[in-house]
C-alpha cells in the first residue's frame, strides 16, 4: 500500500501536463508485478479529438505495446479519477488484477460511485480495488481545472 501513494504522485505529476492540451487533468500508470511503469497514460481527447483517448485507456495500449501481449495479468493500474464504463471495460478486457485510483466520479464512475463494474460477480473477471488514494490532491486538481473553465 505504500507504493500507491508515490505511484499515486507520479501520475499526478503526469496529470498537469495534460493542462498543457486543454484535456481534463487525469493520468494513468500501468505496473508490472516489479513496479515498473510498463505503460503511461493522460487524457488526450483534445488533443487527437478521439473520445476513447481517456489515461487508461492510452495507458493500457502502451502497455500492451510494451509487453506485446494484451493479456495484462500481473498490472496494477495507478489511476488519479475513478475509471468510467468504457475504462472499466477496458480494464476488465485486459484482465488487469489491480487498480487504484485517487479521485471519486460521482457523475460518471464505474467502480463504486455509479456503478461496479470491476466487483461485479457477474462478469468472468474481477479486480481487485484501492479507492480514495490521495484523492484531495486529485480533486483539487480536477475542482480548479473545472473552476477556470466557467
Amino acid at each position: 500500500m505504500e507504493r500507491y501513494d508515490e505511484w499515486m504522485l507520479e501520475a499526478l505529476a503526469d496529470a498537469r501536463l495534460a493542462l498543457t492540451t486543454g484535456d481534463v487533468p487525469v493520468a494513468a500508470l500501468v505496473l508490472s508485478a516489479s513496479g515498473e511503469v510498463i505503460g503511461r497514460g493522460r487524457n488526450e481527447r483534445e488533443l487527437k479529438q478521439d473520445p476513447t483517448a481517456h489515461a487508461e485507456v492510452v495507458a493500457i495500449r502502451a502497455a500492451a505495446a510494451s509487453l506485446g501481449d494484451w493479456h495484462l495479468t500481473e498490472a496494477t493500474l495507478v489511476v488519479t479519477l475513478e475509471p468510467c464504463v468504457m475504462c472499466a471495460g477496458a480494464i476488465l478486457s485486459a484482465r488487469i488484477p489491480r487498480v487504484v485510483f485517487g479521485a471519486w466520479d460521482d457523475k460518471a464512475g464505474a467502480v463504486g460511485s455509479v456503478y461496479d463494474l470491476l466487483r461485479d460477480r457477474r462478469l468472468n473477471h474481477q479486480v481487485e480495488v484501492f479507492a480514495g488514494v490521495r484523492a484531495e490532491e486529485s480533486t483539487l486538481l480536477l475542482q480548479r481545472f473545472f473552476q477556470s473553465r466557467r
